[in-house]
Formats: structure tokens, C-alpha cells, sequence
């Protein structure tokens, strides 16, 4: 596959000397050259120096044959399948054609289906449990664990799968993540602490945490958080303020996620208790387990974001906009599984896709920030 080349035309925009891209990107002059001639491609790292002193992203710098004809949608007539409920706009479908038809259906927001295995528990403890491979020779170094509670983290999964990469994917909230990454128990950490005092990202919440340059943090995407509520907000619900009425019941996540620090420091600026609000002590695991109870009419709204309310076709309020980030140990970086990853974030086919369930900016995917 031919790879276009943007760099010495970037390079020159931004009146950078070779001398000067090439200590940024930590290589040689020669190698910058090479680059700019197409001799050269760079690794995964270099792309990603290169992109944050252009102030460019990888994709620009060296588009891929897919980006030159145009954006690949279209617009098809499908039968939704019966029992799948009335589709909202915004709301996104799996498609088959079955013979001459092109079907859709609404997404399970529900596991009714076995989740992949790989093996099961014979006994032991927490610390050390035994399991029982389903398949003896199964080897396990393409897969990279990732901890996080994005939804939009198993978009990037399939796409990094295209590449001969898994993503194995552990629901976790935020706080949890970073104290796994911390333990050296997972690969990846997903994140989105925004500091009230600065207003910004995850960067001091990973300084409190890991000591100086331990960890590199690569942006992910910048999603908008609000409140969720039913279809037709039946409830008037507007504001924060609004959850302190007694005709409002909400739906909370757990200590240490992003969205219950962003509530409560919202209901702190307004001076609410959390004794004034209803159902503050009643938790969901995650924004979509959050948005499908507010869907099934248990709570009459939650704090979540525009991409969950999206694909549970509700209605939302938007509060904040904030950076969800991967935090990855600096000694990671360059295992070949995560270079994969971090390239799939440059790619226009995940981008597309990403920002198409609604909610996400998507331009600084891949950027460096720590």
C-alpha cells in the first residue's frame, strides 16, 4: 500500500529547518530527508513527533490511499427487523442482507449473549486463580489489556482486530484504571479526571498518581458529558438544579468515575446535598448501564455522554466538554501490539466511524500530551 507524504510541505509551512523537525522527532537530518523523499517511513513514535511539532496529526502527514476519494458513505433503504423498536435519528444499527433485503437491527444495550472466553476458573484465590486453557497452544502476546469505560473504546478494537491486534477490554471507571496501570496490571488506562481547580484533563490526576514521566498520555478523543434524559424530556429537566426537585429521581455511578466527580462538583457550586437529590446512592456501572435505566424508565435522567444518549436514542443536555486520554507505561510504547493501536488512531476508517456515533471530536486523536 502506497502511503502519501505531507511532510516537507508541513514542514515548510510552519518555517521549520530540517535541523529543528529533526530534533523534535529525535532522528537524524539525513532521516528527514529520507522521509520527505519517500525513501523512509517512520515507526510509530517518529510519526507521532513529527505530527506534535507540525501541529499536524499522522494521518496528515502521511495520508493513506483511502483518504483520496472521498469520504466512503452512503445512504441504503433497510427493513428494520421486527421487535427492534422505533429507530431514532442518531441511533446506529447492524445491517445483513438476507437474500434481496438489506436488514437492520438496534444494538443489544444488554449481554444476552456468552461473552468470549478463553478459558474457565478451576479454584484458587483472587491473587491466584487457576484456570483451564480451552486451547492449549493459545498464545496471547497480539492482545493489549485495556481498562477504561468509554463505549467508544470497542470501535478501536475492531479496527486494531483488522490489524492482527486484540484489544482484551476491562470495564473500569477511571480512578480504577489509573490504580491498575499504576499495579502493572494492565496495558492501557482510559481516563477522563478533569481537575476542577485548572479545568484540565487527566494531566494532574496522572501527576498525583505516577511519579515523573512514567506513563505517556496519548489523547483519545474529546467527548461532551451532560445530562441524559427520556426521549421528549417528559420531566422539563434543564439543568442540575433541576435534580434537587422531588419529582426527579437519578441514577448515579460509582465513587471514583468521572461523571459522579463532575456531578458532584456541580451540585457543590449550586450548595445541594446529595441527600436533596433522589437516587443519588443508586449506582450504574458505566455511561451506557446509566443511560438504559434511564431508557427502561427506573430513573428520569443520569449524568452521562451525547454518545450514550445517542445510540439509546434519549435526549441530552450537554454540561462539559472533556478529553478522554490513554495513559500507556513509557516502557510500552514501543511493543509492536501497542504501536498498532496508537496508529489506528491516525486511520480515517476509525475516525469516520468514531465520530459518527455522535458526541466526538476526534481531531487530536492520537496527539501526545504527556
Amino acid at each position: 500500500m502506497e502511503i502519501g507524504n505531507n511532510l516537507g510541505a508541513l514542514r515548510q509551512k510552519r518555517g521549520l529547518s530540517a535541523v529543528e523537525l529533526s530534533k523534535a522527532a529525535g532522528v537524524s537530518r539525513q532521516t528527514i530527508y529520507a522521509m520527505e523523499a519517500g525513501t523512509y517511513v517512520p515507526n510509530t513514535v517518529v510519526a507521532i513527533r513529527l505530527a506534535r511539532a507540525l501541529q499536524s496529526t499522522v494521518e496528515e502527514l502521511f495520508p493513506l490511499p483511502e483518504d483520496t476519494g472521498g469520504a466512503e458513505t452512503r445512504d441504503e433503504k433497510v427493513t428494520m427487523l421486527a421487535g427492534s423498536g422505533t429507530p431514532q435519528p442518531g441511533q446506529t444499527v447492524e445491517l445483513c442482507r438476507v437474500d434481496k433485503r438489506l436488514i437492520a437491527t438496534l444494538p443489544s444495550m444488554a449481554p444476552w449473549y456468552f461473552p468470549a472466553s478463553d478459558a474457565v476458573v478451576t479454584g484458587g484465590s483472587a491473587a491466584k486463580t487457576g484456570v483451564r486453557l480451552f486451547h492449549a497452544d493459545s498464545n496471547f502476546e497480539k492482545r493489549v489489556l485495556v481498562a477504561g469505560c468509554d463505549p467508544g473504546i470497542s470501535v478501536l478494537a475492531k479496527h486494531v482486530q483488522a490489524a492482527g491486534v486484540e484489544l482484551v477490554l476491562a470495564h473500569r471507571n477511571s480512578s480504577q484504571s489509573l490504580e491498575l496501570l499504576r499495579e502493572g496490571c494492565i496495558h492501557v488506562a482510559g481516563t477522563h479526571l478533569r481537575d476542577e481547580v485548572s479545568g484540565e484533563s487527566n494531566i494532574p490526576e496522572i501527576g498525583r498518581v505516577f511519579r515523573k514521566n512514567a506513563v505517556a498520555v496519548i489523547s483519545f478523543a474529546v467527548w461532551e458529558e451532560g445530562i441524559v434524559t427520556a426521549r421528549g424530556n417528559p420531566k422539563s429537566i434543564r439543568e442540575l438544579a433541576d435534580f434537587a426537585r422531588p419529582d426527579v429521581a437519578i441514577v448515579n455511578r460509582e465513587t471514583g468515575a468521572g461523571t459522579r466527580r463532575l456531578l458532584d462538583a456541580g451540585l457543590k457550586k449550586l450548595g445541594i446535598g446529595s441527600g436533596q437529590v433522589r437516587g443519588y446512592d443508586r449506582t450504574a456501572p458505566g455511561h451506557l448501564p446509566a443511560a438504559w435505566q434511564v431508557q427502561s424508565g427506573m430513573a428520569d435522567c443520569c449524568i452521562a455522554t451525547r454518545a450514550a444518549a445517542r445510540v439509546l436514542g434519549l435526549d441530552f443536555i450537554s454540561l462539559v466538554s472533556e478529553r478522554y486520554d490513554l495513559a500507556i507505561r513509557r516502557e510500552h510504547l514501543d511493543l509492536p501490539s501497542i504501536q498498532t493501536m496508537l496508529d489506528t488512531l491516525s486511520r480515517s476508517g476509525f475516525r469516520r466511524e468514531l465520530e459518527g456515533l455522535g458526541g466526538y471530536d476526534i481531531r487530536g486523536a492520537g496527539e501526545r500530551k504527556l
